[in-house]
């Protein structure tokens, strides 16, 4: 029978193995799920990390004289 998720083969020098290991003993997981929190959160900071860029970018052409206020925006 099929896996329900998909499933990825992945090779660690064995500290980075012992330490994962160690954060999923801790935790008392699995190690397949240590590494797909770890991946889930490694993911998170890689899309905040593009969203902040994205605001820095746009933080350079913003102009507090064009900008719409609280009330126009929500109006209240």
């Amino acid at each position: 029978m099929p896996a329900k998720n998909p499933r990825i083969h992945v090779v660690l020098e064995k500290p980075l193995y012992q330490a994962v290991q160690s954060l999923a003993r801790k935790e008392q997981i699995s190690l397949s799920m240590k590494i797909r929190d770890l991946v889930r959160e490694a993911l998170e900071i890689e899309e905040d990390l593009a969203l902040a860029e994205i605001a820095q970018e746009r933080d350079k052409t913003f102009k507090r004289v064009q900008a719409l206020s609280h009330k126009q925006v929500w109006g209240s």
